[in-house]
């Protein structure tokens, strides 16, 4: 018997009950290729925790998996946090299983003898981590997959300071973790130590949210129309409420998607950074004739944003066009009101835009870069507590305005896009006239990601040698430009491919792979943390002499980027 096989037959025990029994019994009797795929490993922690399709194995979520996490997680925090009484918040999202899971995990945790706060119903991500810090939690876990397909769910776990575990944490969790055997988890809930919340913290955030993104008193909100689509998500609990408190009163919603539905059953994939996903909603701008459009995702921390070209066609700006345009309007801002000092400072990470960096050196501000993740950014918030954190974002479509939140936060994001629009509006511009502006200002940056799925043992080999191929055969030319360095985050090392010095990156490793060109040309590769992908995130930058030209150098770009994907033989 192969070890696959025996370890799904410890899965024929007595730990594990009758339902789970036979869904792995059938599978050994018929169905090899599924056996090996959800017994082959156990499920990881990546940058946005752990997350898998739903069904019996270690390699999938369940009811064990999620046990097992909660049941370290437990130990973790027992041996670990000195109080009387610890402290734990849950949320979850609308996929299926979510409210079961949900309960499962506070049922885990009060049997650890841990106080929990379990949210009555669905509420963003972003409102979690708000909620640990509000109730002075020592951790915090939402059960989400995030834009992922239907069949997916999974398990972030947050710190006290409200943002997600990072080192030491995360690795001494998952010790405790891998350290229990399935039969050790306490499934016997102590219902005296869950207790339900709900209205009295939604409050207090959207309260929050419009304290931080709101501006300006001199904003006309009422002129600004705006279409708005949860995407079947959780964020129709808390955006709506949010835009009409700071005084947007001209907001449509896309009926189709506003209820809450695991199935995402207008969409192919309910990810807000493709435009298929805000289809609806920019057909319905077209017909109201609206400013604007934003869509989130199924749990709420990421926001895509569509706005009006210069030709008035509705565009789906990109992450990094986003975070560029929300950091120098809050920059703006800051500086108008005299709050710049030099102790200030806003954040993003290696694979986003380095616009963003150029943008905030002109205000004074330094940008911290940070590992993929948006861990890495609250973690900064809490590294530099003599700085004040203005902002921050990353080019996967998540920001976070101020620190009263330690993950991206589609709800306050929501606001300040929204403030953006209003502001240029009432001062004869538009949104995409002020990225524009940037442009001008600087260069104008075109990026672009490609993600390739490679499913199962293959699939993570298939990976792991692309990689191994571009770390140990690099490039020494892209698209007829020299290559100056190589940022090999795994090794912590930078170096000149031209002289083969070498230098230390003070960063944690991670497996990313970053090529830069003597012009400017940018490519970075990594494997997703929670989904079976490669990623290659494409930067190019070119001069614009002025907004009339801005099209001719966004093809030009765009065809750059174009001959480097098929130079790397990646299409």
């Amino acid at each position: 018997m192969d070890a696959i096989q025996q370890k799904a037959m410890a899965w024929l025990t007595q730990t594990f009950d009758a339902e789970t029994q036979a869904e792995v019994q059938q599978i050994l009797n018929n169905n090899p290729t599924d056996l090996a795929d959800r017994f082959y490993k156990d499920l990881e922690f990546g940058t946005g925790g752990m997350r898998g399709t739903m069904g019996a194995g270690t390699n999938r979520i369940n009811k064990y998996t999620l046990g097992r996490a909660t049941q370290g997680l437990s130990n973790y925090l027992n041996k670990n946090v000195k109080k009387s009484e610890i402290k734990v918040a849950i949320a979850y999202d609308c996929r299926h299983n979510s409210k079961k899971f949900a309960k499962i995990v506070a049922d885990v945790l009060s049997a650890n003898n841990i106080k929990v706060f379990l949210f009555e119903d669905l509420r963003p991500t972003p409102v979690l981590s708000f909620t640990v810090r509000h109730l002075n939690c020592d951790a915090g876990i939402v059960l989400t997959a995030s834009h992922n397909p239907p069949e997916y769910n999974g398990y972030k776990v947050y710190w006290a300071d409200g943002g997600q575990i990072v080192p030491p944490h995360d690795s001494g969790i998952i010790d405790e973790v891998y350290a229990i055997d399935f039969s050790e988890i306490n499934f016997k809930a102590n219902e005296n130590l869950i207790e339900m919340i709900g209205k009295n913290v939604d409050d207090v955030f959207i309260e929050e949210s419009v304290k931080n993104a709101s501006l300006s008193d001199k904003i006309n909100r009422k002129d600004l129309k705006i279409v708005f689509t949860s995407i079947h998500g959780t964020s129709i609990v808390s955006v709506p409420d949010a835009l009409k408190k700071a005084g947007y009163t001209d907001v449509h919603i896309v009926e189709e998607q506003r209820i809450p539905n695991g199935d995402f059953p207008t969409v192919k994939s309910p990810n807000p950074e493709e435009p298929e996903a805000l289809k609806m909603a920019t057909d319905l701008a077209n017909k109201i004739g609206a400013d604007i459009v934003i869509g989130t995702d199924p749990d709420c921390d990421r926001l895509g944003v569509a706005v009006r070209d210069a030709e008035g066609n509705m565009k789906l700006m990109n992450g990094n066009q986003t975070m560029v345009v929300m950091t120098n309007f809050l920059l703006k801002k800051w500086k108008e009101e005299g709050r710049i000092n030099g102790k200030q400072f806003v954040g993003s990470t290696i694979v986003s835009t380095e616009l963003v960096n150029e943008v905030a050196a002109k205000f004074g501000i330094e940008t911290k870069v940070g590992l993929t993740g948006f861990k890495w950014i609250a973690k900064m918030v809490v590294d530099f507590p003599e700085m004040q954190f203005i902002g921050g974002g990353e080019e996967s479509f998540g920001y976070m305005v101020g620190d009263f939140v330690r993950d991206k936060d589609a709800v306050t994001a929501t606001l300040l896009a929204c403030e953006v629009a209003a502001y240029a509006k009432q001062h004869g511009s538009s949104f995409y006239d002020e990225l524009l502006n940037i442009y001008v200002e600087n260069n104008f940056y075109k990026e672009h990601l490609i993600s390739l799925t490679k499913k199962g043992m293959e699939g993570a080999a298939e990976i792991q040698k692309m990689l191994s191929d571009m770390r140990n055969n690099p490039l020494s030319m892209i698209d007829g430009e020299k290559v100056a360095t190589l940022a090999d985050y795994d090794k912590a090392i930078l170096k000149d491919i031209r002289t083969g010095k070498e230098t230390k990156i003070d960063l944690p490793t991670s497996n990313v792979l970053i090529y830069q060109t003597e012009n400017g040309t940018r490519i970075a590769a990594r494997p997703s943390g929670t989904e079976p992908k490669i990623k290659f995130y494409f930067s190019v930058n070119a001069p614009l002499d002025s907004k009339e030209n801005a099209k001719t150098v966004e093809a030009a770009l765009d065809a750059k980027i174009q001959r480097i994907i098929k130079e790397m033989n990646l299409i």
